[in-house]
């Protein structure tokens, strides 16, 4: 059994703020994928997959009986399919940022809800909100609490605008060029981070006054921002709004950046050879980078694995 394929994701624009209701921006990235497989193989990645799947299905079982909650799975077929060694096979590099739960939450989904609302329907606001709300369910074993975003864009596999907590659309964005100098990128950090520490610093943090005003008056806005420009093509307006952006993170969101980027970081805004920003919830993983000029972005970042994800 192999099933299909699940990709990872980026999201643009939106970490922390969309918590909060800002906008955000979120794309599938092809690079990473990952699919739940049988197969002959004897690893012990994959003996560790299959033992998390294991410790999962108490979790689904609670979400399967949970009436406010509208998904029942086949606990039965995928019991039986984690008794054969059922596991899931994924490239997508974990703690980085990209995904790698939100995959694997769509795959089972995918496969094992009974009553499933499908990629070929018209998915309306309403379905798409019921789909996130059950992602976000099926997630929170992974990180204690998901927006359910992740596994929503690796699910249907299109760039996802969020306008609002309670109002999500695929969104259509600018074709990549292949000519063009600007890029955004991912900036890897070498080291692993994890989701709920970063999440609780935010949580404890938002209970001050001043952060909290921090957040809307500049965090938000800029995010925001950053968000229009991209979607109507407006390079200039978008490097502008991007600058702001990781000047107010660089400020005010320090335990999220790994200690060794935080030089790194000021660089770029100095020389604005290139602008860093936080990818997905920080702490380690990657980072996002934005430049108007990739070859000086990374002559700039000598020695750091810098990996291009789309072209302006």
């Amino acid at each position: 059994m192999k099933g299909p394929l699940f990709y990872s994701k980026i999201l643009l624009f939106g970490e922390y703020g969309i918590i909060k209701d800002s906008r955000g921006l979120s794309i599938p990235y092809n690079f990473y994928n990952g699919a739940l497989k049988i197969d002959q193989l004897d690893t012990q990645q994959k003996k560790d997959s299959n033992q998390k799947l294991l410790n999962y299905v108490y979790h689904l079982t609670e979400i399967h009986y949970n009436t406010s909650i509208p998904v029942e799975f086949d606990l039965e077929e995928l019991r039986k399919d984690l008794e054969k060694g059922m596991y899931f096979d994924s490239s997508i590099p974990q703690g980085y940022g990209v995904g790698s739960s939100g995959a694997l939450v769509a795959a089972i989904y995918d496969k094992y809800a009974t009553d499933k609302i499908t990629v070929l329907e018209n998915l309306n606001q309403e379905k798409l909100k019921v789909l996130k709300g059950i992602f976000g369910e099926m997630e929170s074993f992974f990180h204690g609490k998901s927006s359910g975003l992740d596994p929503l864009n690796s699910y249907l596999s299109l760039p996802i605008l969020i306008n609002s907590k309670d109002s999500i659309e695929p969104a259509g964005i600018p074709s990549q060029t292949n000519t063009g100098k600007g890029a955004v990128f991912l900036l890897d950090s070498g080291v692993v981070g994890e989701t709920a520490p970063m999440v609780n610093i935010f949580m404890e943090n938002m209970k001050q006054d001043g952060f909290r005003k921090m957040l809307k008056n500049r965090f938000i806005k800029h995010t925001d921002a950053c968000v229009e420009s991209f979607l109507n093509g407006d390079v200039k307006k978008l490097f502008s709004n991007v600058k702001s952006l990781s000047k107010v993170v660089l400020e005010n969101f320090k335990p999220m950046i790994p200690k060794d980027f935080h030089e790194l970081w000021k660089h770029g805004l100095d020389t604005n050879s290139y602008y860093l920003k936080l990818c997905g919830s920080g702490g380690g993983g990657y980072m996002l980078g934005f430049t108007e000029d990739i070859e000086k972005a990374k002559s700039a970042l000598k020695g750091h694995k810098v990996e291009v994800v789309y072209n302006f």
